[in-house]
């Protein structure tokens, strides 16, 4: 029994087919994107997804002012995770003071938080400006429910490929990077660039300036223009991202193997 179990755990360690092998992660990229439109959209109708969209557009439209309609958890949900800010949807309070304050307002909390996620979806729903006019708005509720299957699709596929998410993402918005600064300011983007040139997680107890210094001088922000640059940089990440899955799941795997060893009927 012991060796069988063994035996078993040994061949998921080493099968070369797994989308967590460096190999395996590249193709997964490259499925990925071939297959988007058609996965959000099978995605948009799965039952628990149809449900809180079903929800939101609802609340949305029965809303008699913004405040009251972030109350609403359901809400939450789908603008913060379409807002690649899922992690922040049980603070009630963040959400309500960053999302109403005014962009334009140099000292409003939208722009004084470290993550610029916040600010752009603070400006996508202008609700300082614009109150619920805006996020009434038919193309707005459609734009938001894309947006919000789409990123439960990503979620789905870091599941099994992980940062296969944040590749797909920097592939598309690459070509806007104008400064290390921006990598740094957006969590995606500062997760693909740092994993892929190999900059220790560290470097986040090091002041703004040491950091732009770690990032300028590994990386040439211009060439993040050309497709071929970007391609070779997401294949890097993903590597990267790959052979350190395989290596926890190793180890993991490993000891348990050798304790099955010790098993007996």
């Amino acid at each position: 029994m012991s060796g069988s179990i063994g035996a078993s755990i040994l061949s998921i360690l080493y099968s070369s087919s797994s989308t967590t092998s460096p190999n395996g992660a590249v193709q997964a990229l490259q499925s990925a994107e071939k297959n988007e439109t058609k996965d959000v959209a099978l995605t948009e109708k799965e039952p628990q997804v149809a449900r809180d969209i079903s929800a939101f557009k609802a609340a949305v439209a029965s809303a008699t002012s913004a405040k009251s309609l972030l109350n609403n958890a359901t809400v939450r949900k789908v603008l913060l995770t379409a807002g690649g800010l899922a992690s922040q949807v049980s603070y009630t309070a963040l959400v309500q003071s960053t999302l109403l304050s005014n962009v334009s307002d140099s000292s409003s909390l939208a722009n004084q938080l470290s993550d610029t996620s916040w600010k752009t979806l603070t400006t996508t729903l202008d609700f300082a400006n614009s109150g619920l006019t805006k996020i009434q708005s038919s193309s707005e509720v459609n734009s938001l429910v894309e947006a919000y299957a789409e990123q439960v699709w990503r979620d789905s596929l870091d599941a099994t490929t992980p940062g296969l998410s944040n590749a797909l993402t920097f592939r598309a918005e690459a070509s806007s990077v104008t400064s290390a600064l921006q990598i740094l300011g957006d969590s995606v983007m500062r997760d693909v660039v740092t994993t892929a040139l190999g900059i220790p997680e560290t470097i986040c107890y090091q002041t703004i300036e040491a950091q732009e210094r770690a990032v300028s001088t590994r990386l040439d922000v211009s060439k993040l223009k050309d497709s071929k640059f970007v391609e070779s940089l997401v294949e890097k990440y993903m590597v990267a991202k790959a052979t350190s899955a395989s290596t926890t799941s190793t180890t993991s795997l490993l000891s348990l193997a050798i304790q099955a060893q010790g098993l007996t009927v």
